[in-house]
Parts: C-alpha cells; structure tokens; sequence
C-alpha cells in the first residue's frame, strides 16, 4: 500500500499549471487539502511558498509537499513530468524546513505574528535611509545602522533574497541564520553575520515617525513597524518531497559555484 493514501492536488493559476492540473485530475483519487496527508503542488516557488504557507495557517504542517515545475526558476520543485507519478512519490526524499516566526508591533501598538519560509526583511518605506537598532539575544550589537533594509533568512531561502543582497548561502542542515544588511550605508564595511539559527534576532526602527519601515516575510507586508522579533519556530516544521535526482540540499550547496 502507498505511503500516502489520501493526495490533495493544487495548482497555480497559470495556464501552464492549470493545464498540468486537467492531466491529473484522472490520475488519483484526489482529496480535498484538509484530508490529505500529502499535497502535490504544480507551479513556481512562489506558488510553494503560497502552498506552504497554507498548511501552517490550516495547521497542516505536517503533511509533505511534493511540488513539480510550471514557473520560471523552480529551486523548491521537481521537474514536471506526468508519467510514474506514484513510484517518484514512493522514491522520493524528505528535506526538513524549519519557518522563521516574525512579530512585529506596530507605531499605532498593534502586534502581528507571521511565518516567514524564505525570510524576513525590514524595508525602508520613503527615500530617506532607515535607522534600525539590531539585537541579538537581546544584546545590542548595532545601536544605528543606516540602511536600506535589512533581513533574516533561513538555509532554504538562503538563495532567493538574501542572496542578491549579498548575503551568503547556507547548506541545509546548517543550523544557521543570515543576518544580511541591504544597502548599508553606516556602518558601511558590515557586511551581515551568520548566527546560530537558535538565535533571537530584534530589530528596533529608530526615528519612525520620520523614516517609517515595513516588515515583510515571504509574501506577507505590516508597514509602520517600530520594532520586529524573530525566531526560528521549530513547533511548526515543513517536509518537502524531492526526487533524488533533484535534492535540495545539494542545489543550495551548488549554487555557491554559479558565476
């Protein structure tokens, strides 16, 4: 008998996900999500990121993903291919992904918590830098940097962000954080830090009411934040399913030697 009986289908809008979908829709028996205790996500990363975060809010987390390619880059899916679904399912690999949790009070006092896959960024709002003070472990060991933004990622979203800021890559299985500056401009030769992924990180905006910030995590955006908390939520961790062909951990590790 299969590994996972009860399959939840879904698919992004895009006509060639929506098309990939039609030559599913007989292969399975599918279930709706609630009951599945397995997704098969059609799309880009985008649409895995918007899955994912879809069984942390209906509190499925537990149930593995196994996402296939109709978007651009695809780094959290397998390819698309229709045939021996059920014996790539079977032979498939596990990678663990632990989410950030982000709680952001806001100037007006409210607080807003959000999970965050990739990472989250603190985003200036107007032409003028921000000023942020940043803890760790409630140490102050910036007390102004002047910046664009700034961001915490995980090793999964250690290739998306973080990495066209400039941050550095982290393999799976790390046990690290990136602290990564955008645009920084005082001090300007920091460069970021790489942190022990038990780390609590606390970002304070200095002068809001002048240089307002926003906080975003994945696809998620509070504005007017005054200070934002985040830490890894081990209580809330993601399966990914990959083909062996295809493992995450060595495409993260690869992506190192990309010119």
């Amino acid at each position: 008998m299969t590994q996972y009986p009860r399959r939840a289908l879904v698919a992004s809008p895009t006509a060639p996900a929506q098309v990939a979908r039609a030559e599913l829709a007989d292969a399975w028996d599918w279930c709706p999500l609630e009951e599945a205790d397995l997704v098969v996500a059609l799309g880009g990363d985008g649409f895995m990121l918007q899955t994912l975060h879809l069984l942390l809010e209906r509190r499925r987390a537990l149930v593995p993903v196994f996402g296939m390619n109709l978007g651009t880059v695809g780094f959290l899916m397998n390819e698309w291919r229709r045939h021996d679904l059920d014996g790539r399912i079977e032979r498939a690999r596990a990678f663990k992904v632990t989410p950030l949790t982000a709680t952001a009070t806001g100037n007006d006092g409210r607080v807003h918590t959000f999970p965050a896959i990739n990472e989250v960024s603190l985003l200036r709002e107007t032409r003028q830098t921000a000023k942020l003070e940043v803890r760790i472990n409630d140490r102050i060991v910036l007390d102004e940097l002047s910046c664009d933004g700034i961001l915490v990622a995980t090793p999964a979203g250690s290739t998306a962000y973080n990495l066209s800021a400039h941050g550095p890559i982290l393999p799976l299985g790390s046990q690290m954080l990136a602290l990564t500056p955008i645009s920084a401009f005082r001090p300007r030769r920091w460069r970021g830090a790489i942190l022990p992924d038990r780390t609590r990180v606390s970002l304070r905006v200095l002068d809001a009411a002048k240089r307002p910030v926003s906080a975003v995590a994945d696809q998620r955006e509070i504005r007017d934040v005054a200070q934002v908390d985040i830490a890894l939520d081990r209580a809330r961790e993601l399966t990914l399913l990959f083909d062996p062909e295809h493992a995450l951990d060595d495409r993260i590790t690869m992506e190192q030697f990309v010119a």
